[in-house]
Parts: structure tokens; C-alpha cells; sequence
């Protein structure tokens, strides 16, 4: 019997689970948010992921669940597996990703290394911390941020004036995450998949380059990362999904600090920017890897498949009428790119498509991959 498998999330991580999902005999099926998103070849319900009414339909016709994004409310999650369906990563781990004053805490327990961190309720105990930290730090609201979003660096807790605001006037009260400012050399993300029997995969650690806040290459591996650097990433990674029972793609988001320790920054339980590099450049790309994994099926070859792979995110994009012209003069001018494009409209900064290119030479691969993806600029 063909397994049905659903995501929930109509973006451009379910748009790229479709292939691998029909190439292993699976079937994808998308709960998208609205109507002409990413992954409209493979929608077959429209709705609103926050009624739980809406999800619990969708899922009936489904033989498990995974998700494009870690935004589904706990109650929600909650009631699915009280309604006895498989869901993966589940709530007790999606939790984690969702909070990060939940994840700090778990980490903490965990005994993993992170950096310096406090829950702050009130401006003076911003002020303290800043105090206590050279006077600069990360202040972070817990929930909902990414790609930069949520996230200030501040030298004085009048600086988040307006989020402390917000706070006072929630019902459910809450805190702000604050954290020291790390002085890193670079970021590195250590990709793991884990299925529900408990095999692990790990993949190679990369190193990302971020531009206002946005991943925006990804070089695998990371160059230099060998013996002891690779070595706890690795560890790191394979402790964050077992401690949390992650189940499916985890990304671990990683400071390698000035003093050669390595700190965890943030986490995904799901297919991950940073992991995009592996559609054309290891055995087992992360999306079909996370579909095994959900599916618990057995899971594949983390090997490369050259030296050296270099992924660039197309951020932005041309107006639409040149997005088709420009994709046509890439491919004729760049062969060994593999182009992606995630049938989003363009927009400032948004995240449009990537290109990856593997190669024997470091060199080679980034040359190419970035002379391919400044088409679309």
C-alpha cells in the first residue's frame, strides 16, 4: 500500500519533498495556507494550520504528518496524536524549536554548550545581563522569528522598550531571551536525520555565510572542519536528536567561537536552508532523507558525491516577467548548476530559488555556483 504522507505548509520545503516523496512511491499530500503557493502541484486542501478542526481533517487522509515549518500550535499537535496519528517530529520535540527559552533550558539540561542566556522579564533585567556582558547582547522573542526576524542586538534595555510593551499587555504574560553577544570566527550547521526506531544519519558540517540576517551561501564541508571540529558537530547534533527525540531532518545552527569552541545557536526540525546543498551533492539529498526518516524507513547514504559543493539562495529575484528569461540564460551559461526555483513571486530579500554547484576544487564550485545564481540579480 503506498504511504500517504502530509505536510503542513504550503512553502518551498514541502514544494521540494514532492520528487523524492513519488521517486520513493510515497504520496504527497500539502495542507498550504492559501491558494498558488510553492507547493501547489501537491496541495490537495486549503486552510488555516491553527484550527484544529481544519488539521484534523487533513490528517484523516494521511498516514503520517510532518510539517514545511515548526509553526503549528501545541494544542493542535496535541490533539493530533491524541487522535492516534503519526506525527513527525512530534510535539514533545517540536516544542524546542518552537520556544527558545524552552530550548535554552533544555540544552542547559543536556549538558550541551551554548551561550550565556537569561529569560528577562523587565528592563532592568535586560540591563543587568547587559551589565554582566561587556555592555552589548542578543535580545530574541522566543516565538516566531527567523531569517533575522525577532532578533536585536542591543547596548541598553531601552532598546527593546517596545517589546517589553508587548509583553505587559499579553495575557499570558512571558519573557524575552536574552544571550551574550558570541564572538564567533563563522557559522556551522550540523544536519542529522533520526526515524522513529532510533537510526541515525549525520551529514557533512557546513559552514553558512548570513547577509542581514538571511543565509545566503553554504559551503560543504566546512572548510577546515576536520578532526576535533567535526568531530563535535557531530557529537552535538546526535545528542540535540536523541536528548529531544527528534524524529525526521534536524539542523543544529552552530557558532565556532574565536576560541575554538562550538556553541548551539538555534535549531529545525525540518529540511533546512543550510541543507539544500545536499538535493545535488550527497547520495541521499535531506528531503528524501526526511521522508524516509518520517516514513521509518530505512535511511540513506549521507556520502558526497564530490569534494566540495557550494549552494547560493537567489534572494530577491528579477521582476517576473525576467525570472523565466533569466533562469533559461543560467542554464545555458552555467551547465553544472543545478538551478532551483520555488514558483515564488519576486520580492526584496525573499528567498526565490538556489543554486548548487559540486566540483572537485573549492574554487571551481564557488566561482560557478555564484556566476550562476548573480543571473537573477
Amino acid at each position: 500500500m503506498t504511504v500517504r504522507i502530509g505536510v503542513i505548509g504550503g512553502g518551498q520545503l514541502a514544494r521540494m519533498m514532492i520528487a523524492p516523496a513519488v521517486e520513493l512511491g510515497l504520496e504527497p499530500r500539502v495542507l498550504a495556507e492559501e491558494s498558488g503557493m510553492a507547493a501547489s502541484l501537491a496541495a490537495v486542501a486549503v486552510g488555516d494550520y491553527h484550527d484544529e478542526e481544519t488539521v484534523l481533517a487533513f490528517a484523516r487522509e494521511v498516514d503520517v504528518l510532518t510539517f514545511d515549518h515548526e509553526h503549528v500550535p501545541q494544542p493542535v499537535l496535541r490533539a493530533l496524536v491524541a487522535a492516534g496519528v503519526a506525527v513527525h517530529p512530534g510535539p514533545d520535540a517540536l516544542q524546542y524549536a518552537q520556544d527558545k527559552l524552552l530550548m535554552r533550558a533544555k540544552l542547559a539540561d543536556l549538558g550541551l554548550p551554548q551561550p550565556d542566556w537569561a529569560a528577562v522579564t523587565r528592563a532592568d533585567d535586560l540591563q543587568a545581563f547587559l551589565d554582566g556582558h561587556g555592555g552589548r547582547a542578543v535580545v530574541k522573542t522566543p516565538r516566531g522569528g527567523y531569517d533575522g526576524k525577532g532578533v536585536r542586538v542591543v547596548s541598553a534595555a531601552v532598546e527593546a522598550a517596545d517589546w517589553f510593551a508587548a509583553l505587559s499587555e499579553d495575557a499570558n504574560g512571558g519573557a524575552l531571551l536574552v544571550e551574550e553577544l558570541v564572538d564567533f570566527r563563522r557559522e556551522l550547521a550540523q544536519q542529522v536525520a533520526r526515524r522513529p526506531s532510533g537510526e541515525i544519519a549525520v551529514y557533512p558540517v557546513v559552514e553558512t555565510v548570513q547577509r542581514d540576517g538571511v543565509c545566503a551561501e553554504v559551503v560543504a564541508p566546512a572548510p577546515g572542519a576536520v578532526g576535533r571540529v567535526a568531530d563535535e558537530a557531530r557529537r552535538v547534533g546526535v545528542a540535540v536528536a536523541e536528548g529531544l527525540g527528534v524524529t525526521g531532518m534536524l539542523a543544529v545552527e552552530l557558532f565556532e567561537t574565536s576560541d575554538e569552541r562550538l556553541l548551539v545557536n538555534e535549531l529545525a526540525m525540518r529540511p533546512h536552508n543550510s541543507g539544500h546543498w545536499t538535493q545535488d551533492g550527497v547520495i541521499t539529498g535531506q528531503f528524501e532523507q526526511h521522508l524516509r526518516a518520517v516514513a521509518d524507513l530505512p535511511l540513506g547514504s549521507t556520502e558526497p558525491t564530490a569534494a566540495w559543493s557550494v549552494m547560493i539562495n537567489i534572494l530577491g529575484g528579477p521582476a517576473d516577467a525576467a525570472m523565466t528569461d533569466r533562469l533559461v540564460a543560467a542554464m545555458a551559461e552555467h551547465p553544472r548548476a543545478k538551478i532551483h526555483t520555488y514558483g515564488k513571486a519576486p520580492r526584496p530579500g525573499r528567498k526565490v530559488g538556489h543554486v548548487t554547484v559540486a566540483a572537485a576544487e573549492l574554487d571551481d564550485a564557488a566561482y560557478e555556483a555564484r556566476a550562476a545564481a548573480a543571473a537573477f540579480d
